[in-house]
């Protein structure tokens, strides 16, 4: 009798360790299937390019979290609303600014103010996401805050005067609206297409012509010398701004351009302006200027060599084109 409990003593305690064997295993198996399943998952969202939540530093230094991909957004400047449309997010846009000019579909989106917000109307459309500038955000402060009391994420985008600057706020919007991918796509392709330009201007460019830009027609003449981008467009392809010692957008007058005595003119207003370099080469006392004797006054898109967004680069190929053709136009 004793040796019979014995052995079912034996039994029990072998048959309590295998339970407990095979609870063990069950947990390690269902602790691996846990950690696949969230591979899988991590996977498929980096596959579909959801990346979301994301933070991000805005240009007013203000750490945000966007917990999902916007659906509609509000873009309160030009350069910011072709920036978004060149990540692809034109059908999300449901609200741009009164100024907004490109591309051609925002002639059909809502318009909601310029430097004065239409708080009622970006409220009453509800967007997930404002894109705004610093000027907002240091003027507007109780508007932005009503904004984000409605649940409307604010993103604050600065200015910029390079195009380095330009790349940061293409990555930051990417980055915000879940494209980051198309953001340096746009990036790369900008800055490779400088490049071949810088490259092919060091190469060819052998006498620097000198360079008068003009922004504002007479009698109230603007021109852009330092941390402008004209300025950076103009080393970009070897040529001078005679302004390069001023700085930013200053004003000077007719005699103190003469005396620059430049080879060639600019003028970035012929969208508000009929016939500006005609203008320029009828002045008066403008005639022994190298530029005006031969003719060398071209207008160009104001949009494309001020605005700080996608289109810079085709700002850049143009100039160098109208500067040196028998350089660049082969």
């Amino acid at each position: 009798m004793k040796e019979i409990f014995k052995k079912l003593g034996l039994f029990t305690a072998f048959l309590l360790l295998s339970i407990g064997l095979l609870a063990g295993c069950g947990t390690d198996d269902t602790n691996t299937q846990d950690d696949a399943d969230t591979n899988a998952t991590e996977e498929a969202n980096e596959k579909s390019g959801n990346v979301f939540p994301v933070t991000i530093t805005d240009d007013a230094n203000r750490e945000i979290t966007i917990e999902k991909a916007p659906e509609s957004i509000v873009s309160i400047q030009t350069s910011n609303t072709e920036i978004a449309f060149a990540l692809g997010l034109g059908d999300k846009i449901i609200g741009v600014s009164d100024y907004c000019n490109y591309p051609a579909e925002t002639a059909n989106i809502q318009k909601v103010g310029g430097q004065d917000i239409n708080a009622e109307l970006v409220l009453s459309l509800m967007p997930d996401m404002a894109l705004v500038t610093d000027y907002h955000y240091n003027t507007h402060p109780k508007v932005l805050q009503q904004f984000e009391d409605a649940g409307i994420k604010v993103i604050v985008v600065g200015s910029a005067s390079s195009f380095d600057d330009v790349y940061e706020k293409i990555k930051m919007i990417g980055t915000a609206t879940g494209t980051s991918d198309k953001a340096e796509e746009i990036i790369t392709d900008m800055k490779d297409r400088h490049q071949a330009i810088k490259d092919k201007a060091i190469a060819s460019v052998k006498e620097k012509k000198r360079v008068w830009v003009e922004v504002s027609p007479a009698p109230d003449i603007f021109t852009t010398g330092k941390n402008t981008f004209m300025h950076e467009m103009l080393e970009s392809i070897q040529a001078t701004n005679v302004a390069e010692d001023q700085e930013g957008w200053v004003k000077l007058n007719e005699e103190e351009i003469v005396k620059l005595n430049p080879d060639a003119i600019i003028t970035t207003y012929g969208y508000y302006i009929d016939n500006p370099s005609e203008q320029v080469l009828a002045r008066e006392g403008w005639a022994e200027v190298p530029a005006v004797k031969n003719g060398e006054v071209f207008d160009v898109d104001n949009d494309t060599v001020t605005r700080p967004g996608p289109r810079l680069i085709e700002g850049v190929e143009t100039l160098a084109k109208l500067i040196y053709p028998e350089i660049f136009k082969q």
